[in-house]
């Protein structure tokens, strides 16, 4: 079976978000707040502006020694995003390609599974509001996210199983250019240049 390892390095061009929630306890905080209410307990309970904005904050995993790293599924998530809106694109590669997600799941390989964030300088706070529409009115909070400055990079390896088109792969990381990693891509956060290592 065909197989080749690329080592491909991103350095980032705008901050990259972290998305992991700084609240340990959130997804459990969530499960809870589905769960049901007894009777008397009606009433809607409303978090404090404090505990939104606490829920809210979002940074980076942390290796044993407090660094900062990437699971190996945040590349893979990257190349599934580029891969479904550029399959949008008359002319793209990306169009010519079926059942993506399956293709890119399981012969695509990212490595390690912890990537390393590779620091320029001190991690940075970002704060922006989040608003909206409830059946009470327009609520508002604050989210936050640890930000890796400008110049921050991760190297990894990257495993294709199979004959993936090198156009097909160059296609999807010169997105990242314009569409970027992370938490608020849409913001133009996580904007990356990309190059392939010897």
């Amino acid at each position: 079976m065909e197989k080749q390892e690329l080592i491909l390095r991103f350095t980032f061009t705008e901050p990259l978000l972290g998305t992991v929630p700084k609240d340990r306890a959130v997804y459990a905080s969530y499960i809870a707040s589905k769960a049901p209410k007894p009777a008397e307990a009606a009433e809607e309970e409303c978090q404090s502006v404090q505990e939104a904005e606490e829920s809210g904050w979002t940074g980076f995993h942390l290796d044993g020694a407090g660094n900062p790293f990437l699971f190996d599924y945040v590349i893979k998530g990257f190349f599934k995003d580029a891969c479904s809106m550029l399959s949008r694109v008359e002319g793209s590669q990306s169009k010519k390609l079926r059942a993506f997600k399956k293709v890119i799941d399981g012969l695509l390989f990212p490595r390690p599974r912890q990537i390393p964030l590779d620091l320029s300088g001190p991690i940075t706070l970002v704060e922006r509001p989040l608003r909206a529409q409830t059946a009470q009115g327009e609520r508002v909070a604050l989210a936050r996210s640890d930000a890796a400055p400008v110049g921050s990079s991760v190297k990894f390896g990257l495993v294709i199983m199979g004959s993936t088109p090198d156009a097909l792969l160059t296609e999807w990381l010169d997105y990242g250019a314009v569409r970027g990693l992370g938490q608020w891509r849409n913001g133009g956060y996580g904007r990356f240049t990309w190059e392939q290592l010897p």
